[in-house]
């Protein structure tokens, strides 16, 4: 019997108005089949957003504190669920237990993190400019919130952005991938049980260019948070932009790691191996390039090569699996393409670089740990998101042309330097170009009480985690309360 599940809206599981639905299967063996979800559409969205709004003026007004204590009732039941959330995660997009256990993991660090916020939340207070006047800047709700995330954190990303939201008073949508819904039911089914009013989060299911678009343009929907890549990202800033709606973009990486010649080397390759081919290296964060000094260079590549050959690759339910599979055909294709172009740029290819044809891992979207050597900072591997287990070696002869050529992309998200020299980690954390910098540590692994994106191509300059992620979820309202008796008149009546 094939499970069929539901969006949920105003405090309803419900079809969607179509009746139509799509399949969700294991990248691992696509002859396992999760179940069925609703192809949701513009009507769905519809309801979902006007659920939202009519749920909005009475979440509001409930004592951020009290919102607070929802959410941390959230993150009890999410410690509850910890495995069986993890494995049906690992069932869905393949990335092995340990690290959906720490997917899992993060979304309950985020909901004590906001929970606790929740006492906090603070404004400011000012001293005014006139006699007899109180200042003070005070946040308030944006409205209902329209949330899109990605399948490779299909529950961490989704606790980003809706725990911080509702904290603040606002209501939401969730329009999870279509690679990971199983996911976002059970995590709303968590919110349920936790308490969460009618109306105040609602999860609509579809694809992106269809549930997603209808999202982004709603009239009632104030805000957009979205996590992906960056060209879905610049349509989404495009359609914000022209109705003047606050959009929040996560977007995409092609993060670095340097190796200097005073590193630590078994560090550094450790480092590399977990940085690349976690979560097969398809993480925003993921290391796509390493930059190693030149007198260390063939010790590195000699290391990684070794290593990586032996990393054991499978489904992600087996504990003793260290890579999963690609989450689909497409991402399988995509990564191979780039091994094609790497190639034909005349990168060496040292490991890897195939897809596997035994029949252990003839069903599912497997590659191999895959390699170059001789890349060039210019070639298309070392300049774009390839999103997959390819780890491009770039020589360069001194610290200086390490930083350039890290800096060297559209892209500016998490970076890594592997030295034993204070002063030149230091200038590290100043010259480069990136939201988050990890000295003698990979590029990989973010906690949620730092604030978390990046520049350029990146993002759009908001941040999440962290106490950044209430400014987007936020507005300013400043206020002044004036008890003298008298009109006074600011800079007039200051005016020397």
């Amino acid at each position: 019997m094939r499970s069929i599940y539901k969006n949920y809206i105003g405090g309803r599981w419900i079809a969607a108005a179509s009746g139509e639905t799509f399949e969700n299967r294991n990248p691992a063996d696509q002859r396992d089949l999760i179940g069925l979800f609703p192809d949701s559409a513009a009507e769905d969205i519809d309801a979902a957003a006007r659920a939202a709004r009519r749920a909005l003026s009475s979440w509001r007004l409930i004592p951020a504190p009290k919102r607070g204590e929802i959410i941390f009732k959230a993150g009890e039941i999410l410690k509850r669920r910890k495995e069986e959330i993890a494995r049906a995660m690992t069932r869905e997009m393949g990335k092995i237990l340990k690290e959906t256990r720490g997917d899992v993991q993060e979304g309950i660090d985020t909901a004590f993190y906001a929970g606790g916020e929740g006492r906090r939340l603070f404004g400011e207070t000012t001293p005014a400019e006139l006699p007899d006047k109180f200042a003070m800047s005070v946040r308030a709700p944006v409205g209902v919130c329209g949330l899109i995330t990605p399948w490779n954190f299909p529950l961490a990303i989704p606790t980003w952005k809706l725990f911080p939201a509702l904290l603040c008073g606002n209501t939401v949508i969730l329009k999870p991938a279509e690679d990971t819904p199983h996911t976002a039911v059970l995590f709303f089914e968590v919110l349920e049980e936790a308490g969460v009013p009618t109306g105040v989060v609602n999860l609509v299911h579809g694809a992106g260019e269809i549930a997603g678009a209808a999202l982004v343009n709603h009239p009632e929907v104030k805000l957009i948070s979205f996590t992906g890549s960056s060209e879905v990202g610049r349509e989404i800033a495009a359609s914000c932009g022209k109705n003047l709606k606050r959009v929040a973009l996560e977007m995409g990486g092609k993060n670095a790691q340097i190796v200097l010649e005073d590193a630590d080397l078994d560090l550094a390759v450790e480092g590399a191996l977990w940085g690349a081919f976690g979560t097969t290296g398809q993480r925003c964060t993921a290391t796509s390039r390493l930059i190693v000094h030149r007198d260390v260079k063939q010790r590195v590549t000699d290391a990684l090569v070794a290593r990586a050959e032996k990393i054991v690759v499978g489904s992600g339910l087996d504990e003793s699996t260290e890579m999963g599979p690609l989450i689909h055909e497409a991402a399988r294709e995509k990564v191979h393409g780039y091994v094609k172009i790497g190639k034909d740029e005349g990168a060496r290819l040292l490991t890897g670089g195939s897809l596997y044809e035994e029949e252990k891992w003839i069903n599912g979207w497997f590659y191999r740990p895959t390699i170059f050597d001789g890349v060039a900072p210019s070639m298309r591997i070392a300049q774009e998101e390839i999103f997959g287990p390819v780890l491009s070696i770039i020589e360069v002869k001194n610290f200086e042309e390490a930083i350039e050529v890290l800096n060297g992309t559209r892209y500016g998200l998490s970076s890594s330097i592997y030295t034993r020299d204070v002063a030149r980690a230091f200038r590290s954390m100043r010259d480069i170009e990136a939201g988050i910098t990890y000295i003698n540590g990979p590029t990989i692994g973010a906690e949620v009480h730092l604030p978390f994106g990046g520049v350029k191509d990146t993002g759009n300059g908001h941040r999440e985690a962290g106490t950044t992620v209430y400014d987007i979820f936020t507005e300013w309202k400043s206020v002044y309360v004036d008890y003298s008796g008298k009109l006074q008149k600011a800079q007039i009546d200051n005016a020397e």
